[in-house]
């Protein structure tokens, strides 16, 4: 019998005043008997809309069924069947705004908890079982993946098990993208992460890290190679700032330096790990995403005492997920709403010393949506601050196609790709992920490099 409780079971997590002195996971995962009883508010409807709502269509009420009737590695089972990468999913995935915002629960209460029941169904595999790999036998055809973040490493892993010998073009000097470099250990533990690409390897992956395409090597390099087909999946790395005065001031970050320094090169570690980051007492973090607060949680770590987000709309406009925000406030982060930093000021010596702002107020909605921001005349105001980190958002890196002859462009930097097979204007050449669309979410540029695996077997099938 359904569980008809119009709540969510509570996920366990670090006190806020203990969390946000450590980078350990906030959220501690669903016990057995917690998993259980979620999984029990599912009603199995017919029609199972959170299947629609997921970009690679994870068969939500077969696995949330299994794990009520506590076959929880059968429940894992069902999850990889379409998801390469659960752990991580489970964790980062914007659920609200996918699967659980179609769920039939949420009509009346909240939805079923669909992300925290597929951490679960992945952590206790990782606890409990060792991975069976079946290597399919390898065709003799050869594919190259540029790039080892969320798109990349699906669409590598979808090719293994097609058969093709697949290696992935890493830039970076450790495999993972975007969940290694710009999301923090305590959303998503790099172990885990690193447990997914293991699971690569052991497919027949291989990976070549310190590989800058472009650079390094040419994507017509590539097919000189003897690669038959490649797909780009390097995302978007390429910090935007706000092109006001101060912003080459000392103690001005991007957040992808920023979290780079702290994920990647593991500076909260320092020094024993050789990458440090300099925060102040005082940080501003500007801009509403994911990333900004990820930078501000961050920094609230790394010991700043005061941490603004600066955000010129207001909270209801926040692209960020309603949990990140949420943690952030209980973590003592300040929010300062309706807010737009006009320039940075600085000291006799080069150094950040305050941020000037105006006050806006919302006007008619724009283009994306929202409500467009409007300055309030005579509202100017400096907030003391010593750090400020940039997260506006980030575009593609230009490198792949200023060197790739033939290959079209969006005039913001995303590669054109046919929308049904994700070919670009070069022949053999796939592209996806934020690569494409611009900064988007984890899922989706899964679900792009599983869309570009089937679509290279077809084109390598039909060739």
């Amino acid at each position: 019998m359904a569980n008809m409780s119009l709540k969510k079971v509570q996920m366990p997590e670090q006190e806020p005043n203990v969390r946000n002195k450590n980078f350990k996971e906030v959220a501690l995962g669903y016990e057995e008997n917690m998993a259980v009883e979620e999984a029990e508010r599912c009603i199995q409807c017919k029609n199972q809309p959170c299947v629609e709502g997921c970009p690679v269509h994870v068969k939500i009420p077969e696995f949330i069924k299994l794990i009520a009737n506590r076959d929880f590695e059968g429940a894992y089972q069902k999850i990889k069947e379409t998801n390469n990468l659960p752990a991580i999913c489970g964790r980062v995935c914007p659920q609200e705004s996918q699967c659980e915002s179609v769920c039939t629960r949420g009509k009346k209460g909240e939805p079923v908890a669909i992300g925290r029941l597929e951490r679960f169904a992945a952590d206790w595999h990782m606890k409990n079982k060792e991975d069976k790999i079946e290597i399919t036998a390898t065709n003799g055809k050869k594919v190259a993946v540029i790039g080892s973040g969320p798109a990349g490493l699906s669409c590598a892993g979808d090719l293994a098990k097609m058969g093709y010998d697949t290696t992935i073009f890493e830039a970076f000097h450790t495999p993972g993208g975007v969940l290694m470099y710009g999301i923090p250990e305590f959303r998503l533990p790099k172990e885990i992460v690193q447990k997914e690409i293991d699971l690569l390897k052991k497919l027949g992956v291989k990976i070549e890290t310190n590989m800058v395409i472009g650079k390094i090597l040419t994507i017509d390099d590539l097919f000189d190679m003897g690669y038959e087909a490649v797909f780009i999946g390097t995302g978007a790395g390429l910090p935007k700032f706000m092109n006001i005065p101060g912003e080459n001031l000392n103690g001005v970050y991007s957040a992808n330096e920023f979290l780079t320094r702290i994920n990647l090169m593991k500076a909260y570690d320092f020094p024993n790990s050789p990458t440090p980051v300099k925060v102040g007492k005082k940080v501003a973090v500007v801009g509403g995403g994911n990333v900004a607060m990820d930078a501000a949680r961050s920094a609230k770590r790394m010991g700043a005492e005061e941490v603004y987000i600066v955000y010129r709309r207001s909270e209801e406009e926040m692209p960020a997920r309603l949990e990140e925000i949420h943690h952030a406030k209980e973590e003592g982060i300040i929010f300062k709403l309706l807010t737009n930093p006009v320039r940075i000021i600085g000291d006799e010596s080069g150094n950040v010393k305050g941020i000037e702002c105006v006050n806006m107020v919302l006007g008619e909605v724009d283009e994306s949506g929202r409500r467009r921001p409007v300055e309030e005349k005579g509202s100017e105001h400096i907030i003391d601050v010593d750090t400020v980190i940039v997260a506006i958002g980030q575009s593609p890196n230009p490198l792949i196609t200023s060197t790739t002859e033939g290959l079209d462009k969006q005039r913001w930097g995303g590669i054109i790709v046919n929308e049904e097979t994700l070919e670009t204007s070069r022949k053999g050449v796939f592209a996806g992920g934020d690569a494409v669309t611009g900064a988007a979410t984890v899922i989706l540029a899964m679900g792009a490099g599983k869309k570009a695996a089937a679509s290279i077997n077809k084109f390598l099938s039909e060739k």
